[in-house]
């Protein structure tokens, strides 16, 4: 009774709570991470047999109508029933993967689906290796191994005479993650059939302020239509989120938005750019019009509206269509700075 009471009045010590928060926290990591690993290991073997299936079912010109077809039919069938992680483009990918690691025991656990699909990129076979057994044995992230590829790793290494010094940039240029959030990478999400949760791309306050415009665009009572928010979509294996997408039915276009919280750069109205073509390429319905980007830049100090329009008949487009899309005057009032302290309280 004593020893418990005394166990009650005993200040906390800073150090042992510090100590005993690592230990737990540690747990969790090596949890996550063997979490990780196995779904990827999983998905890796599984796309490797269905790579190879596919290709044996549709022979060696993946081009020819007959192959075009196995691959329409399988995705529609698989995509009905297992989610969007089996695109006609995935499931090429599958069967490229297969036809550039055609032996399966040669494929490495310690690599992910992400990895293998920046390794087949790679069309020099010795660099390929190279960079795989780099990969696996140094621990890269993908990220890491993308980098070193397009920094042409394997070049620099052969030529340095300071290859350890060469070895080590890595670790500066593109820092390796402490673990891996499987509920942030897209490929797993695909596989698992798990919805992507639309915050989990967002810090507080770019949410707060897309909360904000979704609410503001619905009661302007021009016409909008909710679609989705970080709307996802994947081109050549590179992932990309449109914060907002709506549908006006007065003008009968899609309307993009994307948010920056820092300065707007030409790099941003170029990505505007393209997911404009690409609604007008993939996702225009016969009858619609072509779809009108937005681009907000909200920083603290100034608020700047940049419409990203369609080139062909941008002018007329422009005149006829604009008038029903929210004023520049109507987008800064919404993002100003009062607006911003009001959501950061």
């Amino acid at each position: 009774m004593a020893n418990e009471i005394e166990k009650n009045n005993k200040e906390i010590n800073p150090i042992e709570i510090e100590q005993t928060y690592s230990s737990v926290r540690g747990y969790i990591v090596e949890a996550q991470q063997q979490v990780y690993r196995a779904v990827n290991s999983t998905m890796v073997e599984a796309y490797w047999k269905i790579g190879k299936e596919i290709y044996e079912a549709g022979g060696e010109n993946e081009r020819a109508a007959y192959g075009k077809r196995i691959l329409a039919e399988l995705s529609e069938r698989l995509t009905a029933e297992f989610g969007k992680g089996f695109s006609e483009r995935n499931l090429q990918m599958m069967r490229r993967f297969y036809l550039t690691f055609q032996n399966a025991n040669a494929l490495r656990s310690e690599l992910s689906w992400t990895h293998y699909r920046e390794l087949i990129k790679v069309a020099d076979r010795d660099a390929r290796e190279f960079y795989l057994e780099e990969a696996a044995r140094a621990g890269w992230s993908s990220r890491q191994l993308q980098r070193q590829i397009h920094t042409m790793y394997y070049d620099r290494i052969l030529a340095s005479k300071d290859k350890d010094s060469v070895a080590a940039e890595i670790e500066t240029t593109e820092p390796k993650p402490e673990y891996e959030q499987i509920i942030k990478d897209p490929y797993v999400l695909e596989f698992l059939d798990l919805p992507a949760n639309e915050h989990y791309y967002e810090s507080d306050i770019e949410q707060a302020l897309i909360d904000h415009l979704q609410k503001f665009l619905l009661e302007l009572g021009r016409g909008f239509s909710f679609v989705a928010r970080q709307k996802h979509f994947n081109l050549d294996g590179r992932h990309f989120y449109i914060d907002l997408v709506f549908y006006n039915y007065i003008t009968k276009c899609f309307v993009l938005i994307d948010l920056k919280t820092g300065d707007l750069t030409h790099q941003d109205i170029g990505q505007m750019q393209m997911y404009v073509n690409y609604y007008t390429r993939e996702l225009m319905n016969e009858g619609d019009n072509p779809p009108v980007g937005i681009l907000l830049c909200a920083d603290k100090s100034d608020t700047l509206v940049e419409y990203t329009l369609p080139e062909n008949d941008r002018q007329i487009y422009a005149s006829k269509y604009l008038p029903y899309m929210p004023t520049e005057e109507e987008l800064k009032r919404e993002l100003n700075i009062r607006d911003f302290k009001k959501l950061e309280e």
